[in-house]
């Protein structure tokens, strides 16, 4: 079996099929995958993101008894295009009761989604990443010499930025710098890193407050990401609520996730927040932590649990991927 990915309009094949398509062209795709059946058999193309749903269903179309296709995240209508579609438990949070009290009537056709769950779809708790445990063995080898002569507990904060659903700006940096002066006393260390989202008047506040703190290290952006890294080493995490997929990667590390912002979201993000909640995995970050106790909970494993389900599908066609 040949495995293709699909991602924000790239392509990579797997198994030397092909090594490089600078642009994803679903006719040259389902070509290569029509032309390896013979050879390698079937192809799994895996496409994450909405800009892939249009390019992985054509794919799907013009090489259906070739081609197993995955849709992560989810294509909002028309499901049957794919095989298997993977997307969040919280996006079926619009049709509930709640969730459509938010959502004025003629709105509602362009939300995801438009129907209950179908047989092919599979849920998860967060968002799907790369975080597994060879990725932090892997993480852990090539940061070493940097972060694990830090005191410990280390620390690590990730800031994100405000999204639609997730409204906060120099009022929630203020609330954080106030939150983690609190805490220090209890960190060895502390590591801050800001995501793309994150505006200047947020970030600017936290280097104000914190940048000449001896136990703080801020994140310039320069140089290789210290994300794997940070995740490898932390002992523990500050997490803004706006991003999911920086609550997800915390979460299956097995490590106390504190939450900041929760307050402020709605819709679909408040009702993730409530699920991690309910789980045991997240606590809101209240600036009376002791950092150097820890408490454990069961680590999401969204990655994982979701592969194993697209195997079996595979399974009951014959199909296996390789070893």
């Amino acid at each position: 079996m040949v495995i293709l990915y699909v991602n924000c309009l790239c392509f990579a094949g797997v198994d030397a099929v092909v090594s490089d398509i600078p642009e994803a062209d679903a006719k040259h795709i389902a070509t290569l995958a029509c032309e390896a059946f013979a050879k390698d058999g079937p192809s799994l193309v895996v496409a994450s993101g909405r800009d892939t749903i249009s390019i992985s269903s054509s794919i799907k179309q013009l090489a259906p008894e070739h081609v197993f296709a995955v849709q992560i995240q989810h294509p909002r209508s028309r499901l049957n295009r794919f095989d298997l579609v993977i997307t969040p438990r919280h996006d079926y949070y619009p049709l509930t009761p709640e969730g459509q009290k938010q959502i004025p009537w003629l709105l509602r056709r362009l939300i995801t989604p438009r129907t209950s769950p179908e047989r092919h779809v599979i849920l998860t708790v967060g968002a799907l990443h790369q975080a597994d445990s060879n990725a932090l063995k892997d993480a852990a080898s090539t940061w070493h010499d940097e972060l694990a002569p830090l005191l410990r507990p280390l620390l690590v904060v990730n800031v994100g930025g405000p999204t639609g659903h997730c409204r906060y700006g120099t009022d929630l940096a203020l609330e954080l710098t106030a939150l983690l002066l609190n805490v220090i006393p209890t960190c060895g260390s502390i590591r801050v890193s800001f995501s793309r989202r994150t505006p200047c008047k947020v970030s600017d506040i936290i280097r104000k407050e914190l940048g000449n703190h001896p136990k703080v290290h801020i994140w310039n952006g320069e140089g290789p990401n210290p994300h794997m890294g940070h995740l490898a080493f932390a002992d523990a995490f500050v997490v803004t609520a706006d991003s999911v997929s920086m609550l997800s990667e915390a979460c299956s590390t097995g490590k106390p996730v504190y939450v900041i912002g929760a307050e402020q979201c709605t819709w679909k993000f408040r009702d993730f927040h409530r699920s991690l909640k309910n789980r045991g995995v997240v606590r809101p970050f209240t600036g009376k932590e002791d950092i150097s106790e820890s408490w454990s909970y069961s680590p999401l494993n969204d990655t994982e649990e979701a592969a194993a389900q697209v195997i079996k599908p595979l399974a009951e066609r014959g199909w296996r991927l390789p070893a």
